[in-house]
């Protein structure tokens, strides 16, 4: 059984967000991957983590790279994850309308979505009502004006 969150994104972008969870997951000592549903957002999402901050690095990789099963975090449009080593926690962020297809290789599967897109949010609501029923502990996570994640369900 797999956590599964849904991340709803309204005041920060997923560029300013999704690095701060990649390296709340290395903190654990966990490998993620990101999978977006766009082949052409892998180099962007990819530049975003070379350059999120000065003083951070956040290391990863891609297809294009290589290496995949050297990387903690790994970036692809497709259900690959040639990162997975045993005994480590992994996650799976599912960004820009990606859908994860094995919950249950993962210790989280986290859907972020753009909470003023309507595309991104019908998205988000149909993989909601597929997996609430199922045997995963789902929450629902919505950012406050203040920037802080409060639990919606």
């Amino acid at each position: 059984m797999s956590e599964v969150l849904f991340y709803h994104l309204e005041h920060q972008s997923l560029n300013q967000v999704l690095p701060l969870l990649l390296e709340k997951t290395l903190e654990r000592g966990w490998r993620a991957v990101v999978q977006t549903a766009d082949k052409d957002q892998v180099e962007s999402l990819s530049a975003n983590l070379w350059t999120w901050r000065d003083d951070a690095f956040l290391p990863h990789g891609d297809a294009g790279e290589g290496h995949g099963e050297h990387q903690p975090i790994w970036i692809c449009a497709d259900d690959e994850t040639p990162n997975k080593a045993p005994d480590i926690g992994h996650v799976r962020f599912c960004v820009n309308g990606a859908t994860a297809a094995h919950l249950d290789d993962f210790v989280r599967t986290i859907y972020m979505f753009d909470g003023n897109d309507p595309a991104a949010l019908e998205h988000a609501r149909e993989q909601w009502k597929l997996l609430k029923d199922s045997d995963h502990e789902i929450t629902y996570w919505r950012q406050s004006d203040q920037g802080r994640w409060e639990k919606m369900a």
